[in-house]
This record gives structure tokens, sequence and C-alpha cells, in this order.
């Protein structure tokens, strides 16, 4: 990459950081985060960044809150150390489920988010598949969604798996399922939950669709406390699937999610690493993808000008 840029790191996902660094032939700025003793964050940059276009990882998973926070005081010090222009690469854009007013008197979270990201002086967004596609247009800035659907359509189609049926969790990710399914020539099919007013209750499944004796891939957005999946899987094989997958971009895998998981009919889940996933939730049934190269390619085009969506056209 050219000498005008530089990238940083905070402390949601290092890893995939020093990946996306390495990528690109780079090395990761210098920068500290502190704390004070009752817990405020404090950040210094460690190297000039006056002039150059800056790149700031940082996905906003568990703990989201204090994450975001470490992300807005790092904004705010680039800006302030008269960065050229302060990307912000969001692997796992956090929030991004409160898109909207489901019920009276709640909040829009994603758009409050989105505020401040801008007050704080972002210039542009780099994300990897939002939970809403609403959510791009809650910034004034420019926001670059990649999209990770060739990287888990290519796993599959490596597997080599005989009568396949890609199957969507509800009626919200029935685009998804469909770019999996050309993909993979394969057709779909959809889950019908019927849900409680708890956001992870659900105390009713239809499937809709032929899936006998196929190979069932259940694909997502993401996976948090794996309710949707397991429970899908069981009434999938109940149903007469042959097996079932399940993939998902982020692996937010809240507790009990690895338990469920683990005791699910599902035969594999595939994720993604745009979330950190420790050792402990890890398991013989998850199988980890890198987004490494694909999140650096998408700097590249954007630091160069050039298209970011032939990406995954």
């Amino acid at each position: 990459m050219n000498n005008t840029m530089k990238l940083f790191t905070l402390n949601s996902n290092r890893e995939l950081a020093e990946e996306i660094a390495d990528e690109l032939g780079m090395s990761l700025g210098t920068s500290s985060i502190t704390r004070f003793s009752d817990g405020e964050v404090q950040i210094n940059i460690e190297e000039t960044v006056r002039g150059y276009d800056t790149y700031l990882i940082q996905s906003t998973s568990e703990p989201g809150s204090e994450y975001i926070m470490e992300l807005l005081i790092m904004i705010d010090a680039l800006k302030r150390a008269s960065a050229q222009s302060i990307n912000v690469v969001i692997p796992y854009y956090g929030y991004s489920r409160q898109d909207r007013k489901a019920r009276s008197r709640e909040p829009i979270t994603a758009k409050l988010i989105a505020n401040l990201l801008e007050a704080a002086g972002t210039t542009r967004i780099l994300t990897v598949d939002l939970h809403a596609a609403q959510v791009q247009g809650f910034f004034n800035i420019p926001v670059d969604e990649l999209r990770a659907n060739n990287l888990l359509s290519d796993y599959f189609a490596a597997k080599n798996l005989q009568d396949i049926v890609i199957v969507a969790p509800e009626n919200a990710g029935t685009a998804r399922a469909r770019r999996l399914a050309e993909q993979l020539d394969a057709p779909i099919a959809f889950i019908d939950k019927q849900r409680k007013n708890a956001p992870d209750s659900v105390h009713g499944i239809n499937i809709i669709g032929d899936i006998q004796n196929k190979s069932a891939i259940i694909i997502d957005d993401m996976i948090d406390t794996a309710r949707t999946i397991t429970s899908g899987a069981q009434a999938l094989i109940e149903l007469g699937a042959a097996d079932v997958y399940a993939c998902a971009t982020h692996g937010v895998l809240s507790e009990p999610a690895v338990t469920r998981i683990r005791e699910s009919a599902l035969k594999e889940v595939v994720l993604t690493n745009s979330v950190r996933i420790p050792k402990q939730k890890r398991d013989e049934k998850i199988t980890v993808l890198t987004v490494g190269p694909l999140v650096a390619e998408g700097i590249r085009r954007v630091q160069e000008n050039e298209s970011v969506s032939t990406l995954f056209d």
C-alpha cells in the first residue's frame, strides 16, 4: 500500500486486524489504551497521523458498549491529531438489530450509533454484512458494506454436498438465502417462526419448501444465542431433511449458544472471524473462516478509489 495511509486497531479483534495488516503489507499503527481507576478510557496515539488517511478497525461485539466508547475516543484522537481522513472499519456493526421502532417508546439505537460515529469525526464506514440494509441510510457519510457470501458459498461448494437446499430462517433473510442459493445452484426453503414478545422467544415453527432427504443449509447474518438455528435444525430433521448445516457471518455466540450447537441436530456451523471467537467458544461443530482478505481488499479499493461492490457482484 502507499505511504499516505495508516492502519490502527483497538481491543475487540486484534488478531483479525493483524491479519488485515499482513494482507496489505503494512504494520499496525502504535497506540495505547489505558484506564483510570474508575474505568474511564484513555487513548494515546504514539506516532504522527497528520495528513494521513487513517483506517481504524474495531468490531462492536461483546462488550459492545465498551468497544463503542473506545472507538469514539480513538476517532476523536485521530481528528484532533489532524488525520486527513478517518475510515472506520467495523467488521461487526453491533446494535444494528435495533434499526426501527418495533414497539411504542423504543429507541432506534442503530441510528444513534451512526450519529455518534459521525459526530466524533468519522469520514467513511466499511463494514461486513449489516443486519439491516437500511442502516446504511442512517449515515450522511459513505458506507461500504462488504458481503461474505462468496466466502461461505466457496466453502460449501468445496464440500460437494449432494441435493442441497438453502434455508432462510425468516422472511428478512430471504435475499441472503437467494444469493447463496444462486451461487450453489440450489432451491430455497423458509422457516416460518411464530415469536412471543421476547426477541429470542419462538413458540412455533413451520417449514415452507421441499426439504425431503436434502442437505439443508440454514443461512443468517449472525448467530447469537443459537436458539433460532438449533430449533430450526430440529424441525428440518423431523420433517425429513437428511442433515442440516448452518452458516452466518457473525458468530456472536452469547451463552448458551455453544452448548446448544453442541447438543443440537446440526452437523456443522460455519462462521467468520468478524467477531473474535475465543477458545472457550470453539467446538468441533464450529468452523471459522476468515474475512481478513476480504476486508483488506475492501480497504485497498477504498484507498485507491476503486469499486468496492465488484468484490461480491
